[in-house]
């Protein structure tokens, strides 16, 4: 932790204007890894100055956002808009000590000058005009009631900080304008809204995406200008799709509602978010949230920005299937189950254990919680529909298809005792009278009991679907075969 008296105070600061996106999860998971690991807190700041934009339903999708992610918030929710007094008093505050003025200039005289500065193939910077008002003026202009907004006064040099990911930074101020702290109608900008708010949520460190680095220095001269010294900053870098290119909804899904609906495991999707610019150092890659805490340090902050691979996300998503119980994977599949109407609450709970070792059995071969739905279908449907590719190519001679899967149903039949070692023993024993070898037997018969060229193993899917659906389903597959044969 960098040396510092107080104890670390970071936020994740959202705008309530759309649904929590993956580049905002990642900003607040970080935030949050710095807190946990450093003892500090983790506050959360909603940016509702945009009265026509912000929702409702997006601060909640918000707070169930990070509640699903296992992201909780030290203290209350900090609003930004019942801070407007506080804006505006530090904004009387640097006109009263001069490191602000206000501005009167019109709409149409600013596009004047730009229009002007244009003419001249310059870039545009406001000329100050206002701030050489003599004070009488300004006094006459605001009691007339001439509507004005507040300028911040940029001073000359140069501001700089040690930016805790990509060093030192620095913007000479000739290049920064005069930007605007107040509108007119006595409501903040960004940046003093930000900067008002953190000096007041006593923010000791400032983690951001480095799309915010231009804002910097202008946040920088505001604390000076307010007497406060500033936090430290560590710009943390954009996430862009495959293609290089800013991540966007071009490149699919964005927010984390999405994933969550897409069968995602929160303690993958934190997972993979960390490794968007985090390294833990060697190859490590799975991890837990807990580990990730003992493991975080703003040192394996990466500058480089990070690449968002959905099947990158999606094999992770296997890594921590395959790392959870049944009995923590269950309150997660059951829903999905029943709304594929594969069985009811009261079916599955009747049969708990047996449920239970199918979800251990699924999770293997799983990317997404879907992935186990999808692969239960066998083990709980009446009829199943056979893959077009698995049909073409594990049961291509027809007529001795359905005559191997009769057999391999008459052998199953006679078995005494429904057990894989029986079961097992019997299919290779068919395998060898007739000179084949066993795949020629277990691809066929899978293809029958599940439909598809890819299943668990052929005696544990035998074993979890029972005697009397598993020879159904032969049964079923005989009849298909002589009916695609004319039979």
């Amino acid at each position: 932790m960098p040396a510092t008296a107080t104890t670390p105070r970071v936020r994740f600061a959202p705008s309530p204007t759309g649904y929590l996106h993956v580049g905002g999860a990642r900003t607040a998971l970080f935030n949050w890894l710095y807190a946990r690991k450093y003892g500090g807190q983790f506050l959360l700041r909603i940016e509702d100055t945009d009265k026509a934009r912000s929702t409702e339903e997006s601060t909640r999708a918000i707070f169930e956002g990070l509640t699903w992610l296992g992201l909780d918030w030290d203290e209350e929710v900090v609003y930004q808009a019942q801070g407007l007094a506080r804006h505006q008093r530090d904004a009387q505050l640097l006109l009263e000590r001069g490191a602000a003025y206000r501005c009167f200039c019109t709409p149409a005289e600013l596009e004047a000058q730009r229009a002007a500065a244009e003419a001249r193939k310059e870039s545009f910077k406001y000329d100050r005009r206002c701030a050489r008002l003599p004070k009488d003026e300004v006094e006459r202009r605001v009691a007339a009631g001439i509507p004005f907004v507040v300028r911040f006064l940029v001073p000359e040099g140069t501001t700089e900080w040690n930016d805790l990911v990509h060093g030192r930074i620095a913007f000479p101020n000739k290049d920064i304008e005069d930007f605007v702290i107040l509108r007119s109608d006595g409501t903040p900008i960004y940046n003093l809204a930000v900067v008002s708010d953190d000096i007041a949520m006593r923010i000791t460190l400032v983690m951001r995406g480095d799309d915010h680095i231009s804002n910097t220095p202008k946040q920088i001269l505001l604390y000076r200008a307010l007497g406060h010294d500033t936090p430290e900053f560590a710009h943390v870098p954009m996430i862009h799709g495959l293609d290089g290119k800013k991540l966007s909804k071009r490149h699919g899904a964005t927010a984390v509602a999405d994933y969550r609906k897409e069968g995602i495991l929160p303690s993958a999707m934190v997972n993979f978010l960390a490794l968007l610019g985090w390294s833990p150092g060697g190859d490590r890659e799975v991890m837990t949230l807990g580990e990730m805490v003992e493991l975080f340090s703003i040192e394996g902050l990466q500058k480089k920005a990070a690449v968002f691979d959905p099947k990158k996300l999606e094999w992770m998503n296997g890594q921590h299937l395959s790392l959870l119980s049944a009995a923590e994977l269950e309150p997660r599949v059951t829903p999905d189950v029943i709304a594929a109407g594969l069985a009811t609450a009261d079916e599955l709970a009747a049969r708990r254990d047996w449920y239970f070792a199918l979800i251990d059995l699924l999770k293997v071969r799983a990317r997404t919680v879907h992935d186990i739905v999808r692969q239960a279908v066998p083990y709980f449907a009446h009829t199943i529909e056979y893959d077009p590719e698995a049909v073409s190519k594990q049961w291509k001679d027809r007529e001795a298809t359905a005559e191997i899967l009769g057999a391999i149903r008459e052998r199953l039949a006679a078995l005494p005792q429904w057990e894989p070692q029986a079961m097992e023993a019997a299919l290779r024993g068919l395998a060898a009278e007739r000179n084949l070898a066993a795949g020629k037997i277990f691809q066929p018969l899978r293809v029958a009991l599940t439909g598809m060229m890819v299943s668990p193993g052929i005696f544990e899917v035998l074993s979890a679907m029972g005697r009397d659906l598993a020879l159904k389903r032969l049964d079923d597959a005989v009849r298909y075969t002589k009916s695609v044969n004319g039979s």
